[in-house]
């Protein structure tokens, strides 16, 4: 019996892969398409499905469809990292496209005042394969563009003119095009459904991500990369009544349309939203029903984090919905639904492309009605603040103050900088270095979601983060509830701080530490062959002092004359907005200017372990920091060659965060350490350094027993001791060089491990401890609170000439944790003083 089954099998899926399938099995066949209309597999060369479209090809589609349609415009909206265009088709009746802005002011107007306009499209965000290789969406793309341009009849007449269709073909280009080449390349002719072929295998870091690896449908919030930015700002341009988010998920899952788990859903979004998303899913259950699709919905997944594309509108006034397609991860796998097809996936995604459009048509007046009442409420809720804001600031660092109000300016948030200094509450809050953001304006309810602390919650599991406080994240002091201050102590003006040299000097120029920027210029410095040296005990000069980790640049014995040196940091401090003060002589208050507590600093080679072993978003975010913000070429070391690899060109070695090293590479890395360099580790990577003893640590461990828990409940139980991302307070010793830059006593940390480790006996040995009530925001589990309270997230040991450094957790999180991103610079440049 088990062998006519397999024969079965067998023999439908060479039938389907022999059958030349077409258009014909996506599309409504109860209607005429126009002939004019180009299908796509006249422009790319094959029938969608019979191979995974590259971005090249899908972009060479859109243009075509644009030029032969009067239904579509098309936008080129910026650029990847690796330089792909980042398309939008709006799509429409060519009577709405022709008096485009107007609607667009219409529907805008609606949000920002009480009169009530409901006879004006709908406005509905598609967008498509935010993971790269969750590629069914983007090759949907191609289907729901032609069907949308081709299709004849009044069903199709009725939808473009009741609606405005915001097409996003690929949220991801670059990792779109990774995964369809790893795909198309590993293709057989007779294709191979064994999920043990090759082609279900992608090599790291797979298509997933962006080109530093980022998954950016964590990014709609922070806006840290190009593609984020420039869908944002379409998203703020139109603010869509719906957008949806088309993913994949596991092969042996079927189909998944939100709401989400009801108690994982965010406070400050309206029941009224969750509402019209059910509403919504049942057009998509109608419609698979029809093809005979099996689907679930409110079992799984969340609308917790705003940083999501299905979540982001949800607290913007919109309705986000999230489809999850079971993934054949190539052109076809088995599974445990049957063979998973390619053309399949597809055409799920599809049909649920379509049904989000009839909802939208149906239940228009509806949406536009939730809309208006959101930012209505939100107003009253605004008024209710009266002339109340938020101040934030921080008086040494500018820079990383000017990028917070930069986000929020990103999302059409009302910012101010300061043009006076303010006192409130012991902190300073100095002009051109602080912000006031008012609570009365248009999305206060954005603001709140931004900069609120969280720790009470009514589910204890998150598919995601469960905080992200924004002033925490950068590190910045910040008083909620303050009066708007007079008109004259406020700028419109938002720029990033120009850096200066006071003036020339034949002696020596100070620099100091505290600003965002100062790893940028000290690695300029360091490549131009100057010397410099760092601080280890702060000091006084011309009545000015100067903290812990201050740079000194001499001007005696160097390769540059004096004029040429002040050329040098003339450019290097406007490149990157730090302060440079020229000094005439050694004589200070503390320590003297030629005092052995001037260290002496050499450019430091960097390398990044990346490939297999290595998280790749970890990674990924090391690279991006050096190379687009700090201006540093690291070098990427894959783990395949490391055992191989002479590693003594490099000073400074990172690895992310990693389960295992194999002995070969573990013994490469420590003969290098033992002979001098500096070994950063990050989270997961601690435990084989402590297996492989690279370091001692003392892991604090807590056993917990279930009780009166069910089979159906232990999921949910070993689930709450996760920590998926949470901010907790630890306490500084600034004098250590772990903390150079740092002039607040206490730091916020992300932390999303559960690798606790007892503080040393020595409190000299302990520059960064958990304080002993550390929740700051989020979700921790009491037993996990209990343990992390006065552990440390930071070792450090010398293991014979090197330094072994280590972190618990990660520092560079998704790029808007800009607060922490020193430590690991200090690492990189102080580490040979821990």
């Amino acid at each position: 019996m088990r062998f006519l089954i397999t024969l079965f099998c067998f023999i439908s899926f060479q039938s389907f892969s022999q059958t030349n399938f077409d258009l014909s099995y996506y599309l409504p066949q109860n209607i005429s398409y126009d002939p004019n209309i180009p299908k796509p597999q006249e422009i790319i060369g094959h029938e969608v499905g019979k191979w995974h479209v590259t971005h090249d090809k899908l972009v060479q589609y859109m243009y075509a469809l644009a030029k032969s349609s009067d239904r579509i415009s098309i936008e080129n909206r910026g650029f990847t990292f690796e330089d792909r265009p980042l398309l939008l088709l709006t799509v429409s009746a060519p009577k709405n496209l022709n008096s485009l802005e107007s609607i667009k002011q219409k529907h805008i107007a609606a949000t920002d005042n009480d009169t009530e306009n409901f006879n004006r499209p709908t406005v509905v965000y598609q967008g498509f394969s935010i993971h790269g290789n969750e590629p069914s969406g983007s090759n949907a793309a191609l289907v729901l563009a032609y069907y949308l341009a081709a299709a004849q009849g009044e069903v199709i007449d009725n939808l473009l003119e009741n609606t405005i269709i915001l097409l996003d073909p690929s949220f991801n280009p670059d990792g779109l095009q990774r995964f369809a080449y790893w795909a198309n390349t590993n293709k057989n002719i007779n294709l191979t459904a064994d999920s043990n072929d090759r082609e279900y295998s992608e090599i790291w870091p797979g298509g997933r991500t962006n080109h530093y690896y980022f998954d950016m449908n964590r990014d709609w919030l922070p806006a840290q990369l190009p593609e984020s930015r420039a869908r944002l700002k379409t998203y703020h341009q139109w603010l869509p009544n719906i957008l949806t988010d088309h993913h994949e998920m596991g092969t042996n899952s079927t189909f998944f349309f939100q709401p989400g788990i009801p108690s994982r859903t965010h406070p400050l979004t309206p029941q009224r939203n969750q509402d019209l998303t059910k509403a919504i899913g049942n057009f998509h259950a109608k419609a698979l029903d029809k093809i005979g699709s099996f689907y679930y919905s409110e079992e799984s997944f969340d609308d917790f984090y705003y940083g999501k594309g299905s979540t982001f509108p949800d607290i913007n006034g919109g309705i986000g919905i999230l489809f999850e397609q079971a993934s054949s991860r190539g052109h076809v796998q088995e599974s445990d639904n049957g063979l998973l097809t390619f053309p399949f996936t597809i055409r799920n995604q599809f049909t649920t492309a379509l049904s989000t459009l009839e909802a939208a048509v149906t239940m228009r007046e509806e949406l536009l009605v939730y809309q208006h009442a959101f930012f209505k409420n939100a107003r009253q809720e605004a008024q209710k603040e009266s002339n109340k804001g938020i101040v934030f600031g921080d008086e040494k660092d500018a820079a990383k103050s000017f990028h917070l109000a930069e986000i929020l300016k990103r999302h059409q948030i009302e910012v101010f900088k300061l043009t006076k200094d303010v006192k409130l509450n012991g902190k300073n809050f100095a002009e051109n270095h602080s912000y006031y953001v008012p609570k009365n304006q248009k999305n206060t309810r954005l603001i709140n979601a931004m900069f609120e602390k969280r720790t009470q919650f009514q589910d204890s599991l998150f598919y995601d983060i469960s905080a992200w406080t924004f002033p925490l994240a950068f590190n910045l002091d910040y008083e909620e509830n303050v009066s708007k201050p007079n008109i004259e102590m406020l700028s419109n003006l938002i720029e990033l701080p120009k850096g200066s040299v006071d003036e020339s000097s034949d002696y020596a120029y100070l620099m100091e530490w505290h600003e965002y920027y100062t790893p940028k210029a000290l690695h300029q410095i360091l490549s131009a062959n100057l010397r410099a040296k760092v601080a280890m005990k702060p000091f006084k000069s011309k009545g000015k002092s100067y903290d812990y980790g201050t740079i000194l640049i001499p001007i005696q014995n160097q390769e540059l004359s004096g004029t040429e040196i002040k050329s040098l940091i003339d450019n290097i401090a406007k490149e990157s907005s730090v302060n440079f003060i020229a000094v005439s002589t050694g004589l200070t208050e503390g320590v003297n200017l030629g005092s052995n507590e001037f260290k002496s600093l050499t450019k430091p080679n960097i390398a990044l372990l990346v490939g297999d072993g290595i998280t790749s978003y970890d990674a990924g975010e090391i690279w991006h920091l050096m190379d687009t913000r700090y201006d540093i070429s690291i070098t990427k070391l894959d783990t395949r060659n490391l055992s191989r690899s002479d590693l003594s060109k490099y000073d400074v070695i990172i690895v992310a965060n990693s389960n295992s090293l194999s002995k070969p590479n573990s013994d490469n890395l420590k003969k290098w350490v033992e002979n001098g360099g500096t070994l950063i580790g990050y989270r997961n990577a601690l435990r084989w350094m402590n297996t492989n003893e690279f370091i001692k640590l003392d892991f604090k461990t807590n056993s917990l027993t279930a009780k009166n828990i069910s089979f159906e409940e232990r999921r949910d139980f070993s689930g709450a001791q996760v920590i998926g991302g949470a901010i907790f307070e630890a306490k500084l010793d600034r004098s250590h060089p772990v903390n150079f830059g740092y002039k607040n006593n206490n730091l916020a940390l992300f932390r999303n491990t559960t690798l606790f480790i007892e503080a040393d006996k020595q409190s000299y040995n302990n520059p960064i401890q958990y304080t002993s009530k550390p929740l700051l925001s989020g979700y921790i589990s009491k037993t996990n609170l209990d343990s992390l309270a006065n552990t440390v997230p930071f070792k450090v040991n010398r293991l014979q000439r090197g330094r072994v450094i280590v972190f618990t957790d990660n520092t560079n999180f998704r790029a808007f944790w800009y607060g922490t991103n020193k430590l690991l610079m200090n690492a990189v440049f102080f580490g040979k003083f821990m």
